[in-house]
């Protein structure tokens, strides 16, 4: 509990409330949702983590959260008894910049009425139940810096109003049950960093700043855009298990800051186009294992192993499958919660990133 002064009469009031999260004082199995809390005239920040472990704080039948005309920072994180829809009348809390809402069993369609939360600057709604679609609503929150909604059963399409998201920074919405492509105004979103999804637009080629881009474990099938060789800020790029076919862009070869490159377990094909500068300074960060298709030119064979044969040869006609082994760990740091998002929405150490506080 932190407690802030008032001036004018020389009080202290109570403005954050943290429980469940240590150095803080942890719940007991019993815990209920205190509603009282939104009483609390100075109240900014809530925080429960891992509280709601039997009992089901009912949140959608009390009204409380219209008391609060100070609250800036919502947690309810990790608490397996918060089941059922997420409360329309959280939009009454009108001051909320921080809505972590991630790890829980909440269930249903996500309110129209949170997209009226305009001051909103983090939402976190991963690893949830949701389901239903995102409505166009989504392009009220101009003031959206980080964005997960992944881990859910969200169906349908993007809404294209997500174009009119332009602080965006981070934006996960990966292992949901998305159709259709991503719309073409995700290309205005200029401030976008790292993100997760499960398609390969060739919107994403249009976004320069892009430093992290991880697209891993979904069903799209198809080739890898040739736009994404003008990612020319990429660090990470990790699109294993997608179900790829075609050549990798030799373009990739010419990406100056890729330090992490993940194409495995697809079906690509062809020769490798990367020299032996570019595979040294990868090293073990650079996998394509599992391509049967790809195969790596003799020429470049003496560098470092990175899952594929010498183009020619294989074990049957005396090759070496020296450069078939996997490597050990080829995956980036989880983002962070995460951001914060959470969710983690959680989030990746980036120069320009921000991550949603839980």
């Amino acid at each position: 509990m932190t407690s802030t002064k008032n001036d004018d009469n020389n009080i202290l009031h109570v403005s954050r409330l943290d429980f469940g999260n240590p150095p803080y004082p942890t719940c007991k199995k019993t815990t209920t949702f205190p509603f009282q809390i939104f009483n609390l005239p100075y109240l900014q920040s809530v925080f429960f983590f891992n509280c709601f472990t039997i009992t089901n704080p009912n949140l959608v039948s009390n009204s409380s959260f219209a008391s609060s005309s100070t609250l800036q920072q919502l947690s309810l994180r990790s608490n397996p008894a918060l089941t059922g829809p997420i409360p329309p009348e959280i939009s009454h809390l009108k001051s909320l910049k921080i809505l972590t809402l991630s790890q829980n069993r909440l269930s249903g369609t996500i309110p129209e009425e949170i997209f009226s939360l305009t001051n909103l600057v983090h939402l976190d709604l991963s690893y949830n139940m949701l389901t239903g679609s995102v409505s166009d609503q989504l392009g009220n929150l101009k003031n959206l810096v980080g964005l997960d909604l992944s881990y859910n059963m969200i169906r349908n399409t993007i809404p294209s109003t997500i174009g009119q998201l332009g602080l965006l920074q981070k934006l996960d919405l990966s292992s949901n049950l998305l159709t259709g492509g991503i719309p073409s105004t995700i290309g205005k979103l200029n401030s976008l960093n790292p993100m997760s999804m499960n398609f390969l637009p060739l919107e994403l080629g249009k976004l320069v700043r892009l430093q992290e881009l991880r697209l891993a474990d979904s069903g799209y099938s198809g080739t890898i855009p040739e736009s994404f060789s003008q990612l020319k800020n990429l660090t990470t790029l990790s699109l294993q298990n997608k179900k790829l076919t075609g050549e990798i862009p030799r373009g990739f070869g010419g990406l100056p800051h890729i330090y992490h490159l993940n194409l495995s377990r697809n079906f690509l094909g062809g020769i490798v186009p990367f020299n032996a500068s570019f595979l040294n300074r990868l090293g073990r960060n650079l996998d394509l294992s599992g391509n049967l298709g790809l195969c790596l030119s003799s020429s470049e064979a003496y560098s470092v192993k990175i899952g594929v044969t010498i183009c020619g040869r294989n074990k049957i006609n005396g090759g070496s499958d020296d450069l078939k082994q996997p490597l050990m760990s080829s995956h980036a740091p989880p983002f962070g919660n995460k951001f914060f998002l959470p969710s983690g929405f959680g989030v990746l150490v980036l120069h320009q990133m921000l991550f949603l506080l839980v």
